[in-house]
């Protein structure tokens, strides 16, 4: 019906319906073109690299006893299969924002709620806040996000991954190698960078993946786990409350910290800060 201010409503014509029509089905058109759905635009803008598919070595996570005492972890083979990309720069501090203004993601301690930089990595994030970010990218984008894999991590670091160096150690005096592994802490301790920096500020690899071993430690699935070898070898005991941490050295967290720098960290030296990239298979 064509209703005139003031007047009573007389039945629309045929020439009415028409126009009405059309301009109804111009504006859905544009509408769509313009404004495209949450889950394609967020799927769009994510850019990723492709992680090389094959077999390569590299030292093993977790800890290596002999008889009760630390050693040096072993070099392993690992495999990733083709078809799996990984993000080229580690999730935002606006975009881990976005997913709490969702109601998908918790709100970050107090220290940390007030960042929402679009060019600097989120920090203050916990293995359980990057899981709940994942599926809730997931379901945005119909595409099954989730942490890498240790293996896959260091694959994609490719030059920029780094082992740990062996220590020198003595069965008759223990005191040798934890003289060692304070030496490396020390080591390690120096020039550390702890506020997180912009994107790119520590260059890209080989791959063209950014910020790899920067000063943002990255959560991984991996479990954590403890294996018996030398003399007395004995299937491993995984705990998966603990996690893999992948950065400038590695490292073990429990899943639910937030702020390693409290002394929350299980083995060493604790990570500057807690962020992370996600991986997808295509």
């Amino acid at each position: 019906m064509t209703v005139t201010p003031g007047a009573s409503p007389v039945p629309a014509t045929s020439f009415d319906r028409a126009m009405h029509a059309g301009l109804l089905a111009i504006s859905l058109a544009f509408g769509a073109a313009v404004w495209p759905t949450a889950g394609a635009a967020t799927a769009a803008a994510i850019d990723v690299v492709p992680i090389p598919a094959g077999e390569f070595t590299y030292q093993a996570a977790g800890e290596f006893l002999d008889r009760g005492r630390p050693v040096d972890a072993p070099r392993v083979q690992g495999r990733v299969e083709a078809g799996r990309v990984i993000m080229r720069r580690q999730v935002s501090q606006a975009e881990y924002a976005r997913c709490v203004q969702a109601g998908a993601c918790k709100r970050l301690d107090k220290g940390f709620r007030h960042l929402d930089a679009s060019d600097r990595p989120a920090v203050g994030v916990s293995w359980a806040d990057a899981t709940a970010y994942a599926d809730w990218l997931s379901r945005e984008t119909g595409q099954r996000w989730r942490l890498p894999a240790y293996a896959e991590w260091v694959r994609a670091a490719a030059d920029r991954y780094r082992e740990e160096g062996a220590l020198p150690s003595d069965p008759a005096n223990p005191a040798v190698r934890w003289l060692a592994e304070y030496e490396r802490e020390i080591a390690r301790s120096r020039g550390r960078i702890k506020p997180a920096q912009p994107f790119g500020h520590f260059g890209v690899n080989a791959l063209g993946v950014s910020d790899m071993g920067g000063n943002v430690w990255e959560w991984t699935d991996t479990c954590f786990a403890s294996h018996s070898v030398g003399a007395l070898p004995l299937a491993p005991r995984e705990n998966c409350g603990v996690r893999i941490l992948a950065g400038a050295h590695i490292a073990a967290m429990a899943d639910f910290i937030r702020d390693p720098r409290n002394g929350a960290c299980s083995i060493g030296l604790p990570p500057a800060n807690l962020g992370f990239r996600l991986v997808r298979e295509e």
